[in-house]
Protein backbone atom coordinates (compact mmCIF):
# COMPACT_ATOMS: atom_id res chain seq x y z
CA UNK A 1 0.00 0.00 0.00
CA UNK A 2 1.31 3.25 -0.91
CA UNK A 3 1.70 5.22 2.55
CA UNK A 4 1.43 9.11 2.48
CA UNK A 5 3.47 10.10 5.27
CA UNK A 6 5.03 13.28 6.31
CA UNK A 7 8.30 12.12 7.76
CA UNK A 8 10.49 9.02 8.13
CA UNK A 9 11.58 8.38 11.66
CA UNK A 10 13.48 5.29 13.67
CA UNK A 11 13.45 3.85 16.61
CA UNK A 12 16.72 1.80 18.22
CA UNK A 13 16.69 -0.81 20.93
CA UNK A 14 18.65 -3.28 22.33
CA UNK A 15 17.46 -6.20 24.30
CA UNK A 16 19.83 -8.87 25.87
CA UNK A 17 18.86 -12.72 26.25
CA UNK A 18 17.62 -12.61 29.75
CA UNK A 19 14.88 -10.28 28.14
CA UNK A 20 16.48 -6.59 29.42
CA UNK A 21 15.18 -4.12 26.84
CA UNK A 22 16.29 -0.27 26.78
CA UNK A 23 16.08 2.18 23.37
CA UNK A 24 17.32 4.96 22.56
CA UNK A 25 15.50 8.46 21.73
CA UNK A 26 13.86 8.11 18.67
CA UNK A 27 15.23 9.76 15.00
CA UNK A 28 14.26 11.35 12.12
CA UNK A 29 15.78 10.12 9.22
CA UNK A 30 16.51 12.52 5.88
CA UNK A 31 16.28 10.55 2.78
CA UNK A 32 17.64 11.85 -0.76
CA UNK A 33 17.26 9.59 -3.75
CA UNK A 34 16.68 6.79 -1.65
CA UNK A 35 19.29 6.43 0.54
CA UNK A 36 19.93 7.93 3.90
CA UNK A 37 21.61 11.25 3.92
CA UNK A 38 21.27 13.12 7.92
CA UNK A 39 19.58 11.63 11.17
CA UNK A 40 18.58 13.62 13.56
CA UNK A 41 18.79 12.93 17.58
CA UNK A 42 15.79 13.51 18.79
CA UNK A 43 13.22 13.79 16.65
CA UNK A 44 11.82 16.86 16.94
CA UNK A 45 7.80 16.64 18.20
CA UNK A 46 7.05 12.99 18.23
CA UNK A 47 5.35 11.08 20.02
CA UNK A 48 8.30 8.90 21.31
CA UNK A 49 6.42 6.70 24.14
CA UNK A 50 4.00 4.88 21.07
CA UNK A 51 7.56 4.74 18.89
CA UNK A 52 9.39 2.92 22.04
CA UNK A 53 5.97 0.89 22.45
CA UNK A 54 5.85 -0.30 19.22
CA UNK A 55 10.13 -1.64 19.14
CA UNK A 56 9.41 -2.83 22.48
CA UNK A 57 6.12 -4.82 21.70
CA UNK A 58 8.57 -6.51 18.35
CA UNK A 59 11.90 -6.94 20.14
CA UNK A 60 9.77 -9.13 22.76
CA UNK A 61 7.03 -10.70 20.15
CA UNK A 62 10.19 -11.70 17.40
CA UNK A 63 12.68 -12.99 20.68
CA UNK A 64 15.40 -10.52 19.33
CA UNK A 65 18.63 -10.72 20.89
CA UNK A 66 20.90 -8.08 19.95
CA UNK A 67 20.84 -4.48 18.62
CA UNK A 68 17.19 -3.63 16.68
CA UNK A 69 15.97 -0.55 14.78
CA UNK A 70 12.36 -0.63 13.64
CA UNK A 71 11.84 1.97 10.60
CA UNK A 72 8.85 4.14 10.71
CA UNK A 73 6.51 6.44 8.32
CA UNK A 74 4.96 9.16 10.61
CA UNK A 75 1.57 10.62 8.54
CA UNK A 76 -0.35 13.58 8.48
CA UNK A 77 -2.19 12.53 11.66
CA UNK A 78 0.28 11.55 13.76
CA UNK A 79 0.30 7.65 13.28
CA UNK A 80 3.07 5.66 13.29
CA UNK A 81 3.65 2.65 10.78
CA UNK A 82 6.12 0.41 10.70
CA UNK A 83 8.38 0.41 7.45
CA UNK A 84 11.29 -1.63 7.90
CA UNK A 85 13.04 -4.03 10.57
CA UNK A 86 16.74 -4.43 10.73
CA UNK A 87 18.31 -6.74 13.28
CA UNK A 88 21.70 -5.28 13.63
CA UNK A 89 23.39 -1.97 14.10
CA UNK A 90 21.97 0.08 11.73
CA UNK A 91 22.68 3.53 9.55
CA UNK A 92 19.96 5.24 11.99
CA UNK A 93 22.23 4.75 15.21
CA UNK A 94 25.45 5.89 13.76
CA UNK A 95 24.88 8.74 15.98
CA UNK A 96 25.21 6.93 19.27
CA UNK A 97 29.28 6.74 19.30
CA UNK A 98 29.42 10.04 20.37
CA UNK A 99 25.72 10.66 20.51
CA UNK A 100 24.93 8.51 23.38
CA UNK A 101 26.49 6.80 26.31
CA UNK A 102 26.40 3.82 25.34
CA UNK A 103 26.70 3.60 21.64
CA UNK A 104 24.96 0.52 19.12
CA UNK A 105 27.66 -1.38 19.03
CA UNK A 106 28.64 -1.71 22.16
CA UNK A 107 24.90 -2.14 23.38
CA UNK A 108 24.90 -4.93 20.77
CA UNK A 109 27.98 -6.67 22.14
CA UNK A 110 26.37 -6.23 25.50
CA UNK A 111 23.33 -8.03 24.44
CA UNK A 112 24.38 -10.62 22.65
CA UNK A 113 26.64 -11.41 25.89
CA UNK A 114 23.80 -11.39 28.09
CA UNK A 115 25.22 -8.59 30.01
CA UNK A 116 23.78 -5.70 31.74
CA UNK A 117 22.93 -3.16 29.03
CA UNK A 118 24.26 0.13 29.37
CA UNK A 119 22.96 3.81 29.48
CA UNK A 120 21.35 5.29 26.01
CA UNK A 121 21.58 8.73 27.12
CA UNK A 122 22.55 11.05 24.57
CA UNK A 123 25.58 13.23 25.46
CA UNK A 124 24.52 16.38 24.10
CA UNK A 125 21.14 18.03 23.25
CA UNK A 126 21.25 17.44 19.85
CA UNK A 127 23.59 15.19 17.50
CA UNK A 128 23.54 15.18 13.57
CA UNK A 129 24.75 12.12 11.29
CA UNK A 130 25.58 12.66 7.99
CA UNK A 131 26.18 9.62 5.48
CA UNK A 132 29.42 10.37 3.48
CA UNK A 133 29.11 9.08 -0.09
CA UNK A 134 31.28 8.72 -2.83
CA UNK A 135 32.02 11.30 -5.86
CA UNK A 136 34.46 12.76 -7.59
CA UNK A 137 37.13 12.50 -5.28
CA UNK A 138 38.64 9.48 -4.70
CA UNK A 139 41.46 10.97 -2.03
CA UNK A 140 39.73 11.69 1.58
CA UNK A 141 42.69 12.58 3.05
CA UNK A 142 42.74 16.12 1.98
CA UNK A 143 39.20 16.94 2.63
CA UNK A 144 39.58 15.50 6.15
CA UNK A 145 42.53 18.28 6.50
CA UNK A 146 40.77 20.89 5.32
CA UNK A 147 37.18 19.88 7.27
CA UNK A 148 39.08 19.14 10.56
CA UNK A 149 40.87 22.27 10.37
CA UNK A 150 37.97 24.07 9.40
CA UNK A 151 35.97 22.89 12.14
CA UNK A 152 37.42 20.48 15.37
CA UNK A 153 34.50 19.33 16.81
CA UNK A 154 33.27 17.15 14.00
CA UNK A 155 33.53 13.18 14.19
CA UNK A 156 34.43 11.37 10.93
CA UNK A 157 34.05 7.49 10.35
CA UNK A 158 35.49 6.18 7.71
CA UNK A 159 34.51 2.83 6.60
CA UNK A 160 37.73 1.89 4.31
CA UNK A 161 36.00 1.26 0.99
CA UNK A 162 36.48 1.65 -2.12
CA UNK A 163 35.31 5.05 -3.49
CA UNK A 164 32.47 4.89 -6.20
CA UNK A 165 29.85 7.07 -6.74
CA UNK A 166 26.68 7.02 -4.51
CA UNK A 167 28.33 4.07 -2.10
CA UNK A 168 28.51 4.89 1.49
CA UNK A 169 32.02 5.38 2.69
CA UNK A 170 31.71 6.49 6.16
CA UNK A 171 29.73 9.14 8.09
CA UNK A 172 30.26 12.19 10.06
CA UNK A 173 28.43 13.44 13.60
CA UNK A 174 28.56 16.98 15.31
CA UNK A 175 26.89 17.53 18.47
CA UNK A 176 25.99 20.89 20.13
CA UNK A 177 23.01 22.53 21.07
CA UNK A 178 21.61 24.08 18.18
CA UNK A 179 19.86 21.75 15.50
CA UNK A 180 20.38 24.16 12.50
CA UNK A 181 24.31 25.43 12.95
CA UNK A 182 24.46 21.56 13.38
CA UNK A 183 23.02 20.42 9.91
CA UNK A 184 24.91 23.25 8.21
CA UNK A 185 28.16 22.11 9.87
CA UNK A 186 27.52 18.70 8.28
CA UNK A 187 25.66 19.54 4.99
CA UNK A 188 28.69 21.52 3.72
CA UNK A 189 31.38 18.88 4.99
CA UNK A 190 29.71 16.24 3.11
CA UNK A 191 29.52 18.74 -0.27
CA UNK A 192 32.89 19.60 0.34
CA UNK A 193 34.01 15.92 0.15
CA UNK A 194 31.29 14.62 -2.54
CA UNK A 195 33.33 17.95 -4.95
CA UNK A 196 30.44 19.54 -4.60
CA UNK A 197 31.83 22.78 -3.95
CA UNK A 198 35.66 23.07 -2.88
CA UNK A 199 35.57 25.83 -0.09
Amino acid sequence: EKVNFVRELAQLSARNRSGSWVSWPLVETIQKDGVCAEVHSPASNANYELASSIAKTIAEGLDVTGVLAVELFETAQGELLVNELAMRPHNSGHFSIEGSVTSQFEQHLRAVLDLPLGDPSMTARNVVMGNILGGEKEDMYRPYLHLMARNPDLKFHHYRKEVKPGRKIGHINALGDHLVELRADVEHALAYMSGEIDE
